[in-house]
């Protein structure tokens, strides 16, 4: 059976697959990326991983892999297929791609951004699929954005479309770690909204989960938190929208997981803020955390396609 290689690589875990034309996912896998041990280290668990894969698709299937897509955190040139840095991995300027196919034995290697990729696969074949223009903004510890186009993620110039999370809402409000003050991350992520839990419940363990559990049960200091955070995020998602006139709004990511708790005053919030655009449909991303590797196995069936234009695929679907 023809299949591709997907690796998604998180500071926590790397999560891998074998991913079918149809995008079903054959086998699935996942084990610690153990950053504590260094970036060569890491590197070199993902090698390992995808190598191993690899050769359970072949005894599997018949065959190895045609292809393997990769995502990754942090800042990617896709074209030169390196992973310039990513923070909470301490890596720079690792030329990902060609390491890996080396490792691969010359198998073709797509890389690219997490959230883009994430986005990507929202779009093809999730929540914003049949979409001709959407948004995908996961709410976790930070927020990211991913622009999508006919089918494809707008990457910008640079590599830096999409980062709302780094709108300024709340122009002189709390300090951010790109420098910048009141950035829309510092106020309506997921970590955002456990810190002012934390501090509003007087429980340093408190989370955002347990801040959306208190609104449902009417507690009003969780509200007035739940509430910030909600307003914060339908101006930030507001000022997206005018730019780019989005058909539809995915949000993804731990917040979202609270549902109608956070998508009914979200809804309500940013149709209050827009005058004379288009309110967009505002929807929860459907994928969950298989997202990113589905998106990596994009990658790599549109690689094959770039190279193979008769390689029947499905992904354009």
């Amino acid at each position: 059976m023809n299949h591709v290689l997907a690796l998604d690589v998180g500071g926590t875990a790397i999560k891998a697959a074998l991913i079918a034309p149809d995008h079903r996912i054959l086998h699935e896998a996942r084990r610690p990326t153990r950053r504590e041990r260094g970036p060569e280290a890491v590197v070199g668990g993902i090698l390992d991983f995808a190598a191993e894969l690899r050769e359970l698709g072949r005894e599997r299937y018949g065959r190895p892999a045609e292809a393997a897509g990769v995502a990754v955190p942090g800042i990617v040139d896709d074209v030169a297929g390196t992973a310039v840095y990513a923070a909470n991995l301490g890596w720079r300027d690792v030329p990902l791609r060609d390491l890996l196919s080396a490792r691969l034995d010359g198998t073709p290697v797509a890389l690219g951004h997490d959230v883009r990729t994430g986005g990507l696969a929202e779009g093809r074949v999730g929540a914003g699929r049949g979409a001709d223009r959407f948004l995908f903004v996961p709410l976790g510890t930070g927020i990211a954005g991913a622009i999508g186009i006919d089918g494809r993620i707008e990457k910008g110039a640079h590599g830096y479309a999409g980062e709302i999370g780094h709108i300024s809402v709340r122009p002189g409000g709390p300090e951010c770690g790109c420098g910048g003050r009141g950035c829309l991350e510092t106020l309506a992520s997921a970590s955002a909204v456990s810190r002012a839990w934390a501090e509003a419940s007087g429980d340093p363990e408190a989370d955002a989960a347990d801040c959306a559990k208190a609104v449902e049960s009417g507690d009003p200091k969780a509200r007035a938190v739940w509430q910030e955070a909600v307003d914060a995020l339908a101006d930030g998602l507001v000022t997206a929208l005018t730019l780019l006139d989005p058909r539809t709004l995915i949000i993804g990511g731990g917040l979202a997981e609270a549902g109608e708790t956070l998508f009914a005053p979200l809804r309500a919030a940013v149709e209050r803020r827009v005058t004379f655009q288009k309110l967009p449909l505002i929807v929860p991303a459907a994928l969950g955390d298989t997202a990113g590797c589905l998106g990596a196995g994009l990658l790599a069936w549109d690689l094959l396609a770039a190279h193979h234009p008769t390689t029947p695929t499905e992904v354009s679907a």
